[in-house]
Parts: C-alpha cells; structure tokens; sequence
C-alpha cells in the first residue's frame, strides 16, 4: 500500500487523468489537452513532438494525425510509445509508456466529422512531414480541395488516430523545496492489476 491521498487519490489512473485535465481545463492558458509524444526511428533516434490529446478512454488515450507522417511511421514500426502531460497552471504533470495501436474506424470517422469544414479540408491538404515549397503553394491546395470535396468531405484514408494503452503512468505533483509527490503506476500486461509506487522526487 502507498500513502495516496487527497491529488492522487483513487485506484483509476484513467480517471485520476481525467480529473487533473477537467482542473487544468479552468486553469490552464492554452490547449491543456497538448501532450509531448515522444517516438523512436529505425536508427534509435527518439523524436517529440506536441499533439491534442482527444479522447481518455477506459483504458487508452487517443490521438489524431496523418497516417504518412513521421510520427505515425515512427508509431507503426515500434509499436509503442511515450507522452507527456504538463500543466504549468497546476504544477502537474502525468507521464505514460505504453503499447500503440490505430483507431481507422467509425470513432475517427466521427472525430474527424466534428472539426470544423477548415480543419477537415486541410487534413487532406497537407502531406503532413514532406517538403513544401511555399505557404502559398499548400493554400492553393485547400482551396482546390474545397471545390472537390465540397462542405462534407470523408475523412482521409490516411488520416486517423491512435490509441495508446499504456504499461506504465507516472503522476508528478510539485512541492515545496523541489521536495515534489511522484506515484508510478505499472503492469505486466493489460489484463494485469496496477502495481503503484512512491518516487523520490
């Protein structure tokens, strides 16, 4: 047993999530849902990158992008990843590692419907992670698109999300004289119960 009370308090890490991103939520400036992904190359070089963040599920969390970027190249060779949620507002933070896998299904199709028309047209528009040679270039390519596929374009084939199930969680919360709270959270597998640590700081 560990001593959890009052900010990291429950035995559902999906929902202790959920409930600090609500607090950030009133709090926070700018996008409190901005994760920092981070990947692996073929070679070993990692990469990060920020993301939104869209969907904390019972058992995942899901994100959305083009399928032929790096990220997803990255995603779909290691087959795993790690984020990073920050809130500088509630001086918090909750780190996972986990197991990744697409969401190419009626969820993404109904996220993607939910964008707006703007949002949706440049999701075909842009070539996510290759070389353009102007701004102008990629607007003469939406408003292309914007005459092809009309004001309910289908979402992409390559475009969709992710879902990341994660083996391990980690909640940070700051404290006096850099003296902060840090709780991990692993398991075996996913049908494994949740194991939970103390941290030094």
């Amino acid at each position: 047993m560990t001593d959890r009370s009052g900010l990291f308090a429950g035995d559902d890490p999906f929902a202790l999530t959920r409930n600090w991103l609500e607090e950030a939520e009133r709090g926070e400036v700018n996008d409190p849902n901005a994760i920092a992904l981070a990947t692996v190359d073929a070679s070993g070089m990692p990469n990060v990158r920020i993301v939104l963040l869209k969907d904390i599920e019972a058992d995942a969390f899901v994100f959305y992008t083009n399928y032929e970027s790096t990220k997803a190249q990255e995603l779909d060779s290691a087959g795993s990843a790690a984020f990073v949620l920050h809130w500088k507002s509630l001086r918090r933070q909750v780190r996972v590692r986990g197991k990744v896998e697409r969401e190419d299904g009626p969820i993404a199709d109904a996220y993607y419907q939910s964008r707006s028309l703007q949002s949706r047209l440049g999701a075909w528009a842009s070539a996510q992670s290759q070389p353009l040679a102007s701004r102008d270039e990629l607007m003469a390519k939406v408003e292309k698109l914007t005459h092809q596929k009309g004001e309910n374009p289908e979402r992409p084939p390559f475009w969709g999300g992710f879902r990341i199930k994660p083996l391990e969680m980690e909640f940070w919360a700051d404290g006096d004289a850099r003296l902060h709270d840090r709780f991990r959270w692993t398991r075996d597998s996913f049908a494994s119960p949740w194991k939970i640590r103390r941290l030094s700081p």
